[in-house]
């Protein structure tokens, strides 16, 4: 199958985020291909400093509120227009794993994946483009303000960040894929105003 061509988007979000998990810097850029995520990239809030929630040897040695980081409950934004097909929002905002809580939350990740891409994904809405559906995921419980049917423009809030599914701080998971059914989709590369940003970069978004 010939490579398809990135679809582009905006940023999804305003204000400071760090960059994750790019496939700017490597492809499979969650280091696998299931659930269609080759190409996936993850956006992490920080505050003016360019950083996430400070860490502390309390952070080290048990789990820590989301509330605790910058940008939690940031909007999230529609980074292309189109149709939405799916808006899940009742999955709770777990705690964030930092140090060795991460390591037992890291054993416990087969779990989530053999439930399927929506336990990995928590609260997500799926939007339908041309050729292609996007999902945007870990999106805080309860804050969806759109719902499968409504077409959405670019800039409109879908929800907010938060820390559900497979997540260990607050963070947004974008990702494209070629159907609705993401187990038996095929990705999509992305660019972000044309071009794929760097993992460590932050990106200043109006």
């Amino acid at each position: 199958m010939a490579p398809r061509p990135p679809l582009d988007l905006a940023y999804p979000f305003a204000g400071r985020w760090l960059v994750r998990n790019s496939p700017a810097d490597r492809v499979p850029s969650h280091g696998t291909t299931r659930f269609a995520s080759s190409y996936a990239i993850d956006f992490v809030p920080v505050g003016a400093a360019g950083r996430t929630a400070p860490v502390t040897v309390a952070s080290l040695v048990r789990p820590e509120p989301p509330e605790r980081f910058p940008g939690y409950g940031r909007p999230v934004l529609a980074p292309v227009e189109g149709l939405v097909l799916a808006a899940h929002d009742t999955e709770p905002d777990h705690p964030a794993y930092r140090g060795l809580p991460s390591i037992g939350y890291a054993l416990t990740q087969h779990r989530r994946a053999a439930a399927g891409w929506a336990a990995l994904a928590g609260n997500h809405v799926l939007i339908a483009v041309t050729g292609a559906v996007v999902a945007l995921c870990h999106l805080q419980h309860g804050s969806i303000e759109v719902r499968p049917g409504q077409r959405v423009r670019v800039g409109e809030v879908l929800g907010r960040c938060g820390n559900s599914g497979n997540s260990t701080k607050p963070h947004v998971h974008v990702q494209a894929v070629d159907g609705p059914v993401i187990e038996h989709a095929h990705a999509v590369p992305l660019r972000f105003a044309g071009s794929v940003p760097r993992n460590g970069e932050i990106v200043i978004a109006e």
